[in-house]
């Protein structure tokens, strides 16, 4: 009985080189970056998995974040700055730079992975996002990565602000809300827009059957919290 194919990734190392413009002359290097152990497992000729690029990247966005955050902003306090550098380079967030570059299409993982769903856990596009960056360095310098990484930083800043600056914005509107006897705040999407990598929601904010604010963002949740925000200071000047 034929055993079952090997899965193979949607998009090669060179092919995503191409779509994200990454400097890399040694493909191999980019190959190694996108290879997780389970991978490795199935696949003979394949060398090394990404866990040694991934250590790397995790030190080289601890540095450029760090950077980033302190040029960006000289009002905030050490303990500020770090809160927020931890923010920006926790799991979750690296993930959703991951997803921004579509890196699952090229994340070579080994089928069991593949079949739980791999190409969307946090944890291992959080680890191929770091490699790809350990990569770049190895590949290029600090001021390439930087810049790579900057870009990202700077298209998701406004979001990080709502969400670092206001904790919880819709707890505090729910609590105005039922404070008054007017019941929970609805939230509704009413429109998505930009293409698939680059999503942009827009959320409504209701109470009492009346639209009190809105807001946009890469993610729902964020379009909510921007909502939430709106109506706040909506209600602060009425």
């Amino acid at each position: 009985m034929a055993s079952d194919p090997v899965w193979e990734p949607e998009e090669t190392p060179a092919e995503l080189a191409i779509r994200l413009s990454l400097p890399f002359d040694d493909l191999r290097l980019l190959t190694r970056a996108l290879t997780h152990r389970s991978y490795v497992n199935e696949h003979e000729e394949s060398l090394s998995d990404n866990e040694r690029l991934e250590f790397l990247g995790d030190a080289v966005l601890d540095f450029v974040v760090g950077a980033w955050l302190f040029n960006h902003y000289p009002e905030k306090a050490e303990g500020e700055l770090t809160r927020m550098r931890s923010a920006l380079v926790r799991t979750e967030q690296l993930a959703a730079f991951g997803r921004v570059l579509q890196l699952n299409r090229a994340m070579r993982l080994g089928r069991g992975e593949v079949q739980a769903g791999g190409q969307q856990r946090d944890i291992l596009l959080c680890a191929t996002f770091e490699a790809l960056i350990g990569a770049m360095y190895l590949q290029t310098d600090i001021h390439q990565a930087q810049k790579f990484i900057h870009s990202l930083l700077d298209n998701t800043k406004e979001d990080f602000l709502i969400q670092q600056d206001n904790q919880d914005p819709k707890s505090s509107l729910q609590e105005w809300s039922q404070s008054r006897q007017l019941g929970i705040p609805r939230y509704e999407t009413i429109l998505t827009s930009g293409p698939d990598h680059d999503r942009i929601f827009t959320v409504q904010v209701m109470i009492d059957g009346k639209t009190v604010g809105s807001g946009t963002g890469h993610s729902k949740q964020i379009a909510s919290r921007a909502a939430a925000l709106n109506a706040l200071e909506t209600i602060k000047y009425q």
